[in-house]
């Protein structure tokens, strides 16, 4: 006689303000949902995540980031994306902000763009690209708002109130996704994608950031999270087979070459494998989306 083995059935009681059910993606709107910021979903979350370290908490912040993972793919498909990655630290106001702004805007007339979600060129790029398809003046008028506060610090709530503003600039953005973590809770998402996927799991959130980068990724100026996304990146492609390998473009000549040396091993890494013909390294935003353009 088999003996039935009843159900496991979990129950998590904890006080995460972040639903360890929740099925769907977030907008921006979602986590600023009240004044000031320390009130709001987005920092309740991760004052939390910096205390709670009980069992139930850490099963609801895996629930939680499993949740996100069904919906990103969901939100993907059929969608082909392009991921721009660099520094947190670029000001709102600055020429590498516009800069990342106008990659942005150029990648998304073509394709759906993908950042890490959070400040400065991440948000710069998903700004330009929910501007993709709007007046060529919005972009111009969104910085210009924008730049009436420049950083998140001393205050968010400046910092927040600017995105507002500039997101009224055009009422009809066209899609573009945020993957940030409450593992870099300290600096706050951006409001410009039109979808969040917001993780706890900041390991988890790399590797599927890059991972939905199918049509590949451009790489701006950044420091040492940048530099693990492209040698993590360069390992997906360096084990890919023919016709798997997705591009990869660093902007920034001296930059790569001489600040942080990256460009020189990335093409020793590609040397003879089948990535070897889709490394890029340009100078300017124009040469990097015309190069997806191509692709395209």
């Amino acid at each position: 006689m088999t003996r039935e083995v009843p159900e496991r059935i979990v129950v998590v009681r904890d006080s995460s303000p972040a639903d360890p059910g929740r099925d769907g993606l977030y907008t921006a709107d979602e986590l600023y949902d009240a004044t000031p910021y320390r009130e709001s979903l987005d920092a309740r979350a991760y004052a939390w995540s910096l205390e709670e370290r009980s069992p139930g908490s850490l099963l609801s912040r895996a629930l939680h980031d499993e949740g996100i993972d069904q919906a990103l793919g969901r939100w993907c498909d059929p969608r082909h994306l392009v991921g721009v990655m660099g520094g947190h630290a670029a000001l709102r106001g600055s020429e590498a902000y516009a800069d990342a702004a106008r990659l942005g805007r150029l990648l998304g007339a073509e394709h759906t763009v993908a950042t890490g979600g959070g400040p400065g060129a991440m948000e710069a790029a998903n700004l330009g690209a929910s501007l993709a398809l709007a007046e060529d003046s919005a972009l111009d008028e969104a910085l210009a708002v924008l730049s009436t506060a420049p950083t998140f610090r001393p205050s968010v709530d400046d910092w927040v109130a600017a995105a507002r503003r500039a997101r009224s600039v055009w009422p009809d953005p066209s899609p573009t996704l945020g993957v940030p973590t409450w593992h870099y809770g300290h600096e706050p998402s951006n409001l410009f994608p039109t979808a969040i996927a917001k993780y706890f799991r900041n390991a988890q959130r790399e590797a599927i950031l890059l991972q939905i980068c199918d049509a590949g990724i451009v790489f701006l100026p950044g420091a040492a999270g940048t530099v693990q996304e492209i040698f993590q990146d360069a390992c997906e492609n360096f084990y890919a087979g023919d016709g798997k390998v997705a591009p990869m473009v660093l902007i920034g000549k001296r930059y790569w070459t001489e600040t942080l040396p990256a460009w020189p091993l990335l093409t020793g890494l590609a040397r003879g494998r089948a990535m070897e013909a889709h490394v890029h390294l340009v100078d300017t935003v124009d040469e990097a989306a015309a190069l997806f353009a191509a692709a395209g």
